[in-house]
């Protein structure tokens, strides 16, 4: 491949990696939280319509942005309930919010399939857009890919130096010892299972107001179930979150461009490339927590367990 054609290619998966990353993002501070959401897929594809008709409705693509986000928070509100409030299994809710979400937007979505928005277009930074190499692959994109490169540090920040952040990740640790400090950790990770719903709504939204400028149905494409299996990839580490989306996005945009090329390669094979990384994603980590260095180390000690009511 040419050069021209590499960095094209490089700016695509940054592009592509940024939805992956907001959702990828709030599921760690859900799952620091103790909060287990397998939900993502269903909470992006809902948020991801959510945008796309308040952006097509008021014109405004920062209304819909933000609609997208509240739309990701209400969704994984209902899930915090039925995992906090009635303790059911988070498992078996997450799954079923992936099921709701995606048919709820396809439901209300079926009468503006095709429709187009404007969103949010293309924004090159003055002086940075033209370095070297670095210029047309990170400075040319739009405005909501300039903001995913602070995000992972503002979330690091907040889980790990403020102290709302530093409560909710004792709600994932150690519940009894957060209740017995006079903190609510069934309040914290409910707010945890908010502020995640919310970024993984962000993601959504990003799709349909930046990366497709549409609506159709199936406009998530699986990316919320790279999202989760990417946490633990990441180890549930900010940081390392950004070296994963990026992995995924130049893996959907490769297959992409090798489809426009029209290789012999049949396009199901080419479909499949990022979600078979995804496998190897989760297949890796397992390994090393095999050999006693892996995943369950990183892990919040109380993820997936549901707190007992008091008394």
């Amino acid at each position: 491949m040419s050069p021209e054609l590499i960095i094209a290619l490089l700016a695509a998966a940054v592009q592509a990696g940024t939805p992956i990353l907001y959702a990828t993002l709030g599921e760690i501070i859900s799952e620091k939280s103790g909060v287990l959401n397998l939900g993502v897929e269903g909470v992006m594809a809902f948020s991801s319509f959510a945008g796309f008709l308040v952006c097509f409705v008021t014109g405004s693509a920062w209304l819909g942005f933000l609609a997208g986000g509240v739309a990701g928070a209400l969704l994984c509100g209902l899930h915090s309930v039925v995992c906090q409030v009635f303790l059911g299994n988070q498992v078996v809710s997450g799954l079923a919010l992936a099921i709701f979400g995606v048919g709820l937007s396809n439901f209300f979505g079926t009468p503006y399939v095709g429709q187009g928005t404007e969103g949010f277009g293309k924004l090159a930074l003055p002086y940075l857009a033209e370095l070297p190499l670095l210029g047309p692959i990170l400075f040319r994109q739009d405005i909501l890919v300039y903001l995913c490169y602070a995000l992972p540090v503002g979330v690091w920040f907040f889980l790990n130096r403020t102290s709302l952040g530093l409560r909710l990740r004792a709600a994932g640790e150690m519940p009894a010892a957060a209740a017995a400090a006079g903190l609510s950790p069934r309040g914290l990770r409910a707010l945890g299972t908010v502020l995640g719903g919310f970024l993984c709504g962000l993601g959504g939204a990003y799709i349909s107001l930046a990366h497709m400028h549409l609506w159709t149905t199936g406009l998530s494409g699986g990316r919320g179930w790279v999202a989760v299996a990417l946490v633990v990839f990441a180890f549930w580490r900010p940081g390392r979150a950004v070296v994963g989306a990026l992995l995924f996005g130049g893996f959907m945009a490769f297959q992409l461009r090798l489809q426009a090329m029209g290789t012999n390669i049949p396009s199901s094979l080419l479909l499949m490339l990022p979600y078979a990384l995804t496998i190897m994603a989760l297949v890796i980590p397992a390994i090393r927590t095999r050999r006693g260095k892996g995943a369950a180390a990183a892990a919040p000690a109380a993820l997936g367990v549901n707190i007992e009511p008091e008394g």
